[in-house]
């Protein structure tokens, strides 16, 4: 069996270590850290290659961190791979390990709505839908409803279904910006 070999620095995989994998690509622990998350960014991202020398130290710092912390490293190639880190969030529930539309999804593209669409506070929208302010705001800035995974300040594709449209909830990213509305 051929060796595996990093996309980005060409490290050179021993028997016993495993690739991270970031869109059917392999990648060390750095380069995979390094690594976006769009497919066209990680095209311009392989392409700009490091001389091997910078990359050894490197490498080895980074192999020796992630050593150090083995369910941060599982909880990374966790993320990368698609699947969620926590409890299901409000609308979805889980199902054999994997996120799946509770009965109560269409719920969450009502509150995206009425925020989007009305002059509601977010006291007077979080009581409409039973929420706390800080639940409804974790709702409103949570990536998993457009089938995405946020973890370590990287966003993944996830494995599970969408309940909400993207431009739905980047147009309710701008409104809560745009009304200096922080993170819960």
């Amino acid at each position: 069996m051929a060796p595996q070999i990093c996309e980005k620095c060409n490290y050179e995989f021993s028997q016993e270590e495993k690739p991270f994998k970031k869109f059917g690509l392999s990648f060390c622990s750095l380069c995979f850290l390094l690594s976006p998350n769009t497919p066209e960014k990680l095209d311009f991202f392989i392409q700009e290659k490091l001389p091997a020398p910078s990359t050894e130290n490197l490498q080895a710092l980074a192999s020796s961190k992630l050593n150090e912390q083995p369910q941060k490293k599982a909880m990374l190639q966790k993320a990368a791979n698609g699947n969620s880190m926590s409890r299901p969030p409000f609308g979805y529930l889980s199902e054999s390990g994997k996120l799946v539309p509770a009965q109560n999804f269409k719920e969450v593209e009502e509150i995206f709505e009425d925020f989007l669409n009305n002059k509601i506070s977010l006291r007077n929208l979080s009581e409409k839908h039973n929420l706390s302010v800080n639940g409804l705001k974790k709702i409103l800035r949570n990536f998993t409803y457009i089938g995405k995974i946020k973890f370590n300040s990287q966003i993944h594709q996830g494995t599970h279904p969408p309940i909400i449209s993207t431009t739905l909830f980047n147009h309710v990213q701008n409104k809560l910006d745009n009304l200096g509305i922080r993170k819960a």
